[in-house]
């Protein structure tokens, strides 16, 4: 999408990290959040009745509840780049985001994205094609902890990203760090792409597992959690965007079984930077934002990498 650009920051050294997208300018922004075990930043103002119907950037992080703090690196960002909402003393930055849960990736949940990643993630940010797998907000992110063996026999998660152009200039596109408790499943087939395994490598598929009624993994709330972003080049209203933001939602529980589930803090934004002046259905942009963010899941977990002992589905695919 014109005007969107996309940075990660990676610490390896666990690992986890952040990834930010950021608004060249300013776009009308909404919020859609369904998972039980939320972690945020900002959202209410997103909501059609308060004020602020513009955003500069939403990030989305690793670390759990710390990794809130990587906002405040990319408002300083902002900031020193004069952008923000104008106010009577100075322009603030308007910054929101979700983070995952990843302190048990790795052998030192002390290491955890700070404000200098966000900072430093913003500064890297770039219109190039997204970098996608173990990288930025989906570098600790695993997939498939709600088996019987829980995060034992979990696969690597990651950030996928996907777009959908129109030959009238309509363009959506969506991003994802995924860290869902359930299983990753191609909505194009059926089949599972990453998710909870036997011992073999295989994956059980929870879909069957529920419904013979097998014990599973509990899970721990707030130990999950798939957050994404949604973009169009659409002019939308504070209104429209927030129900594209609920449709795209839709796209999360096509590829994830079971999605917003008591342990995963659910959550998409969706962003309307208004550069396409043409004319189609808020209806057109909502689905076609479902497919768009159904796609960057099922990307998120094929494009990913093992680590600290956690293999991905292209190592288990060998």
């Amino acid at each position: 999408v014109a005007g969107i650009r996309v940075g990660h920051h990676t610490l390896s050294e666990r690992p986890t990290g952040c990834t930010v997208v950021l608004v060249d300018g300013d776009a009308v922004g909404g919020v859609s959040q369904r998972g039980g075990a939320p972690g945020t930043r900002e959202t209410d103002l997103l909501n059609p009745l308060n004020m602020v119907d513009k955003v500069n950037a939403v990030v989305l992080s690793g670390g759990s509840a710390f990794g809130l703090d990587t906002a405040g690196g990319v408002m300083k960002w902002l900031d020193e780049q004069g952008i923000g909402w104008q106010t009577a003393a100075a322009r603030v930055p308007i910054v929101t985001g979700a983070i995952l849960y990843d302190l048990a990736v790795g052998d030192n949940p002390s290491v955890r994205p700070t404000a200098d990643c966000g900072y430093k993630a913003a500064a890297a940010a770039s219109a190039a094609p997204v970098r996608e797998g173990s990288i930025g907000a989906g570098a600790g992110a695993t997939v498939g902890k709600l088996g019987p063996d829980g995060a034992r026999r979990a696969t690597k998660g990651g950030v996928g990203s996907a777009a959908i152009a129109l030959p009238n200039g309509l363009v959506v596109a969506a991003i994802a760090a995924v860290n869902a408790g359930g299983d990753i499943v191609d909505p194009a087939t059926g089949q599972i792409v990453a998710g909870a395994r036997h011992q073999n490598g295989t994956f059980l598929d929870l879909r069957k597992v529920l419904r013979a009624g097998q014990a599973t993994d509990r899970g721990r709330p707030g130990e999950n959690t798939t957050i994404a972003v949604v973009a169009t080049n659409a002019v939308l209203s504070k209104v429209d965007i927030n129900r594209v933001a609920l449709m795209a939602d839709d796209g999360l529980a096509r590829a994830i079984y079971p999605a917003h589930t008591v342990g995963d803090g659910d959550t998409v934004f969706a962003l309307a930077t208004g550069r396409w002046k043409g004319e189609t259905s808020l209806t057109t942009i909502g689905a076609l934002a479902a497919d768009a963010l159904a796609e960057a899941i099922v990307r998120a977990a094929t494009e990913a990498t093992g680590v600290a002992g956690i293999p991905a589905r292209r190592e288990l695919q060998k």
